[in-house]
């Protein structure tokens, strides 16, 4: 146990300082590993949630006044109605295949970041944020990875900086405390998510403060490149 705790101690750090730095990720940096260490896929996944909860917390109170509730409000709804049923289905899925829908899904994403995100912008229309929402829905209830198609919205609907991190932090805030509740009733936040997540607290804390104090002084480009790099890593050692 106490390996694990480090472990996870370390990767919720790495985790928040990508998160920090590069507006979205903690979701997908720390599944590479939390299916590994605890009992069960669903229990990862509620851990993995309610540690992004800390990220997203104090950002989303700060930037409340710059939220756009037109362009939040049709995405997360569709989220929180797909992300309830998909929450539902981890516990008849079986561990094993999961693991393998999770390494393919990494290679996906970073595959896209690689050489599709940057390409493509959508516009804040209805249609558009239902299907994110359904999309990030589904990465979200199965592999507390919600992040992706609602960041490829978000960057594309918001006018300003501010707007777009106000965006951000809301959906995963409140996105995030739900699915909490969505896994409880499923029986996902045990005794052991429990003892992690107060073990990796501080560790999500330290790498958003180190995030914070380094983000003028690197470049967001090659670190973005490096995370996808190693995602697809991650996925393929998923795989086998």
């Amino acid at each position: 146990m106490f390996q694990v705790a480090v472990i996870v101690f370390a990767f919720a750090t790495l985790a928040s300082f990508i998160q920090r730095v590069s507006g979205f990720g903690f979701g997908i940096a720390i599944m590479t590993v939390l299916p590994f260490l605890l009992p069960s896929f669903g229990e990862a996944t509620a851990l993995s949630g309610m540690l992004a909860i800390v990220t997203a917390l104090l950002t989303a109170l700060r930037m409340f006044r710059y939220v756009p509730w037109r362009k939040l409000l049709p995405i997360l709804a569709a989220f929180l109605v797909v992300s309830f049923i998909a929450v539902g289905m981890l516990g008849r899925v079986d561990n094993a295949a999961l693991k393998k829908v999770l390494g393919v899904t990494l290679i996906l994403v970073s595959l896209w970041f690689f050489f599709f995100s940057s390409r493509v912008h959508l516009p804040a229309s209805m249609p558009v944020q239902l299907s994110m929402g359904t999309l990030s829905g589904l990465m979200g209830g199965l592999f507390a990875m919600q992040g992706p198609p609602a960041v490829i919205y978000f960057i594309s609907a918001s006018r300003t900086k501010e707007e777009y991190i106000a965006l951000t932090q809301w959906y995963f805030l409140v996105g995030n405390i739900m699915m909490t509740f969505f896994r409880a009733g499923n029986g996902f936040v045990t005794p052991v998510v429990l003892k992690l997540w107060a073990v990796a607290v501080p560790g999500v804390l330290a790498g958003l403060w180190i995030g914070g104090k380094v983000y003028s002084r690197i470049d967001i480009a090659l670190l973005r490149k490096i995370v996808y790099a190693f995602l697809a890593v991650a996925g393929v050692v998923a795989l086998f």
